[in-house]
């Protein structure tokens, strides 16, 4: 075999043996971006759960505060009633 022959092979066998490696690494980085996806889900579901609950608690507060209001309403009512009675 030729020099020129010998080196071709040998630049070959390397390129490939970096490209594989590339490869590799490019596998593991993508399996990491899967998991940390995955994570970052999560967190975002966690987070729909607790904005959630806390508009329930502010939808129930509300409907206390209107409760109230009508409570109030019925009270003053009573109250002008008894302003005109005497």
């Amino acid at each position: 075999m030729d020099i020129v022959q010998l080196t071709i092979i040998i630049i070959s066998i390397v390129l490939t043996l970096l490209v594989v490696v590339l490869g590799v690494q490019v596998w593991f980085i993508l399996k990491e971006m899967r998991l940390s996806l995955q994570k970052i889900n999560k967190m975002l579901e966690d987070f729909g759960k607790v904005t959630g609950s806390v508009g329930e608690g502010v939808s129930n507060l509300s409907g206390l505060v209107s409760g109230m209001k009508a409570g109030l309403s019925v009270f003053s009512a009573f109250r002008k009633r008894g302003e005109k009675d005497e």
